[in-house]
Parts: C-alpha cells; sequence; structure tokens
C-alpha cells in the first residue's frame, strides 16, 4: 500500500540514490526494492509458464524439446516445470545474476509444486543450485545479449518471457529480436508478455525524459529502465526481424495516463493508437 502512494519521481530519486550505494542485488532484492519479478513464488512460476506454454504448438513439443525463459529475473524455477513438462534443455537468460543461489528455496519450490501435481524431479541430492541445474539439464546465462549470441542457431524451439521485452536496453532491441530469430528453429514459436506503463506508477511518467537523459548510463542503471518502445515500433521491429506476429490479449487505456503536453517532445506526435496501448501478448513465428 506504501508503495503506490509514494510519487514517481520520488521512486526516481530513491532508486538513483540506492542504485549507488555498495550493496549486493541480493540485499536490494530480501528488502524488495530491486525485485525482478515473482519467480520465487511457485504458484505464479507455474501458472505463468503454462500461460505461454498451453498458447502455443510446434512439432517437438511432446518430444523432448529445446526451451528458453528470456529474463528469468530473481528465479531459477522455470527449469523445474520445464522438466515437468519434459523439456530436453532449457536455458536461462538474463542480463545479470540476479536469480537466488539458494538450493533450499529451490527444494521448497519443488515440493509445493509436487504437491500441486506437477511431476519436478526430486532434489533431495543436490546440494547446491549448480547440481540443480545439471539434473534439470538446465543453463544460466547472465551476460544479455552476449549469452544470446553464445547460442547456436536454429537449436531452440521454444522462448518465452514474462514482462522482459520492455527492460531490453533500446540500441540493443533489434539486434536481440535478430539473435532470437536466429537460435529458434524455422518450425520453433516464442511467447512474450510485454508491459507498455512505465514501471515507476503503470503510467507513462517515462516518456517525461528526453533521450539523451532517459538513455544514459546514469537513468539506465537505476533500476526503473524501460526502453519506451511504443506498441507499433515493437511490433514492426520484431516483422523486420524475420518473424510472423500474432498479437493476443491487447489492453488499452481509455485516457491517456500522463498529458501529451508533459513528455517528451519526442514523444508527442506518437499517435494515440500507439501510447493507449498499456500491455500485449504476443506470438512470435519464423517467416
Amino acid at each position: 500500500m506504501m508503495k503506490s502512494l509514494v510519487p514517481w519521481w520520488t521512486k526516481i530519486a530513491l532508486k538513483t540514490v540506492w542504485s549507488r550505494l555498495p550493496l549486493q542485488y541480493s540485499f536490494w532484492r530480501k528488502v524488495g526494492l530491486f525485485k525482478h519479478g515473482l519467480m520465487e513464488n511457485p504458484t505464479y512460476v507455474s501458472n505463468v509458464f503454462a500461460r505461454h506454454w498451453d498458447r502455443v504448438a510446434f512439432p517437438s513439443k511432446e518430444s523432448g524439446c529445446i526451451a528458453m525463459e528470456l529474463g528469468c529475473g530473481d528465479s531459477l524455477a522455470s527449469c523445474q516445470i520445464a522438466a515437468a513438462h519434459h523439456v530436453s534443455k532449457y536455458y536461462l537468460v538474463d542480463a545479470g545474476q540476479y536469480a537466488s543461489m539458494d538450493i533450499d528455496l529451490y527444494k521448497s519450490v519443488a515440493k509445493k509444486l509436487r504437491f500441486k501435481g506437477d511431476a519436478i524431479p526430486e532434489m533431495d541430492d543436490c546440494g547446491s543450485v549448480q547440481e540443480m541445474l545439471q539434473l534439470m539439464n538446465a543453463e544460466y546465462l547472465t551476460g544479455g545479449l552476449r549469452s544470446l549470441q553464445s547460442i547456436k542457431s536454429k537449436s531452440v524451439d521454444f522462448v518465452w518471457s514474462q514482462a522482459v521485452l520492455e527492460h531490453v536496453r533500446r540500441a540493443e532491441f533489434p539486434e536481440t529480436m535478430r539473435e532470437l530469430r536466429r537460435i529458434l528453429r524455422d518450425d520453433g514459436v516464442m511467447s512474450h508478455r510485454v508491459d507498455l506503463r512505465d514501471h515507476l506508477s503503470a503510467a507513462l511518467n517515462n516518456l517525461r525524459f528526453p533521450a539523451w537523459v532517459w538513455e544514459s548510463p546514469f537513468m539506465a542503471n537505476s533500476g526503473f529502465y524501460t526502453n519506451r518502445i511504443q506498441y507499433g515500433e515493437m511490433v514492426e521491429c520484431m516483422r523486420s526481424a524475420g518473424f510472423d506476429v500474432q498479437v493476443l490479449n491487447l489492453e488499452r487505456w481509455n485516457t491517456l495516463p500522463t498529458p501529451r503536453h508533459r513528455m517528451a517532445r519526442e514523444f508527442r506526435s506518437v499517435p494515440d493508437d500507439d501510447l493507449l496501448v498499456s500491455g500485449f501478448d504476443v506470438v512470435l513465428r519464423p517467416i
């Protein structure tokens, strides 16, 4: 409740200061200030994986496919769910090492998921997260775009992400889409959830800043960065990378949540049809 009462400009000021303190990300995650998603919650991770998995079909889905989560955030638990779906190889790719390395956390997650009926491999003999990853035949790669570039061409069947694409640095977004197309098999598929709201107050306050401010390392490394690529531009970038784009669940505001005259000049001429889109789901298949 308190977080929702803090003005967006105060959040920027506080996070900008806090992100410069000499403390590990694990500390900020523990106190909830720079938490990357909800993937430590067993019910959430199970439901969100199922949402992406169930909406797509591809030839190797039931016969041991190779899959990837882009932007796993604070948890590696999706590799446990993937193993229960008979995924033969699983990549977890992120821009940094944000995930918890507490093996007891993942043993607890496995226990709760098995209680729900998921066929999670037994983890009693796992003494570390690395041993868990080996058991699930999973790799945790934390180099962002560089990690994608290290994966063999046309080797992945299924890629998914949950509110991640909007965080890819704007300058790297086209190349990220091209790399995803490169590693995806010709009969593979991707499913993504994109959140176009600012990650400050669920509005468009991130559009108030000119690019030279917002894209500066100082701002981009302060824990609230989104690339501000609007709906139409993002869809066009996906098409240009070689994907057929199927948009699902397009969500819109009724009116602009942030006044147009308060936006930076570069966004004032963006059509309402783009600015009013607050989020969407998209399925991408190679052309």
